[in-house]
C-alpha cells in the first residue's frame, strides 16, 4: 500500500502514523506500507519483490525490473543480492542511485521485455546480460546458470543479443562466464563449485551426471562426476537436508538416506566420492588439493 492510496481511502498522515505505531501497519520503504502480521513471516526473497513492487508502484518514469530483481522475481537464484532494487530505465535517460533503488541506462527492444505476476521485467535473456554487466564472473554465473536451467534463455539466445553490445565495456568477462555456463548446473553452491574448478585448474566435471545399473536403468544422478577417473562430487547445501525432505523425514533420516545413496552409487560404480559444502568453496586451495588428490588417487595431505 502506497501512501497515496492510503490517503485516498479517507486516511490521514496522523492516522498512517498511529497504524505503524500500533504494529497494524510497518513502513517497508519511503511512502511505502505493508501489514505488519504478514511481514515477519516473508522471506527474505519474498520482502525483496515485494518492496522492488513498491518501488515500480512509485516509479516517475518507465521502468523494469532488471538485473538481481528481475532474477528473483523469474525464481533463479542471486548470490548475495544486497537490498537495493535494480531497474532498467527504458526513456533513454542517466541511470542513479537513490533510497534502495538502482536505475540503471541502457537500450531495450521489445524482446528484452516481459511481465511477470503483471510486474514489468527484463527478459530471462537481457537478465543475463544485465547480471554479466554488473557483477563479477562467480555472481554472474550463479544467476546465468539458473536462468539456463530453469529455461528462462538458452546460451544461443544470450550470444545473440549480445552482438549488438560488443562494444560495451561492462561485458568484457562475458566469455568466462558463458563459457562455464551449463544449463544442467541446478543451485547457487554448484554454480559456485564449477567456478572453483576452472579457477584451481581441475579437471572440468560432468554436471548432474547419470548413474544407471547393469540394466541401463537410471538410479541416481550426482551434481559433478569424472566418470573416466572414477570419482564424483556432491555439493551438501542445506537445501538437501531441510528443503528436500521427504513428508514426515526428520533432517537426521535425511542424512542416513543420503548415506545409503552414497553407499549405493559406489557399490554400482567402484568410484570414490568427495563431498565439500559452502565452507570449502572458501578454502579453494585446499579444497582443490583434496580433490586433485582423490582424483589421482591419492591420499589427502593433513
Amino acid at each position: 500500500m502506497l501512501t497515496r492510496e492510503l490517503l485516498a481511502g479517507g486516511y490521514t498522515d496522523k492516522a498512517i502514523a498511529r497504524l505503524v505505531r500500533r504494529g497494524v501497519l510497518v513502513s517497508i520503504r519511503h511512502g511505502a506500507y505493508a501489514y505488519a502480521d504478514m511481514w515477519p513471516r516473508l522471506s527474505p526473497v519474498e520482502r525483496r519483490q515485494l518492496i522492488a513492487l513498491a518501488v515500480l508502484r512509485s516509479a516517475r518514469s518507465p521502468v523494469a525490473l532488471s538485473g538481481p530483481s528481475a532474477a528473483e522475481a523469474l525464481g533463479v537464484p542471486v548470490w548475495e543480492p544486497g537490498e537495493e532494487t535494480h531497474l532498467l530505465r527504458l526513456d533513454g535517460k542517466a541511470g542513479r542511485r537513490e533510497a534502495g533503488r538502482v536505475e540503471h541506462r541502457g537500450h531495450a527492444i521489445a524482446e528484452d521485455l516481459t511481465f511477470k505476476a503483471g510486474r514489468p521485467i527484463t527478459s530471462g535473456t537481457r537478465t543475463a546480460i544485465d547480471m554479466i554487466a554488473i557483477s563479477d564472473t562467480p555472481h554472474a554465473l550463479v544467476t546465468v546458470n539458473g536462468l539456463l536451467n530453469a529455461g528462462e534463455t538458452t546460451l544461443k539466445q544470450i550470444e545473440y543479443r549480445m552482438r549488438s553490445m560488443r562494444t560495451d565495456p561492462h561485458l568484457l568477462n562475458s566469455h568466462v562466464v558463458l563459457g562455464l555456463a551449463d544449463p544442467r548446473i541446478e543451485s547457487a553452491g554448484e554454480s559456485l563449485a564449477s567456478w572453483m574448478f576452472w579457477r584451481q585448474h581441475l579437471p572440468r566435471p560432468t554436471p548432474q551426471y547419470e548413474v544407471r545399473n547393469r540394466n541401463g536403468r537410471v538410479i541416481h544422478r550426482v551434481d559433478f562426476a569424472w566418470p573416466e577417473l572414477g570419482v564424483f562430487l556432491e555439493f551438501d547445501g542445506k537445501e538437501k537436508y531441510l528443503r528436500h525432505r521427504r513428508p514426515g523425514e526428520s533432517v537426521v533420516d535425511a542424512v542416513l538416506r543420503e548415506k545409503r545413496r552414497e553407499e549405493l552409487i559406489c557399490g554400482l560404480t567402484g568410484w570414490r566420492c568427495i563431498r565439500i559444502i559452502w565452507s570449502d568453496l572458501f578454502r579453494a586451495e585446499r579444497t582443490a588439493a583434496r580433490i586433485l588428490a582423490t582424483l589421482e588417487g591419492r591420499p589427502w595431505a593433513a
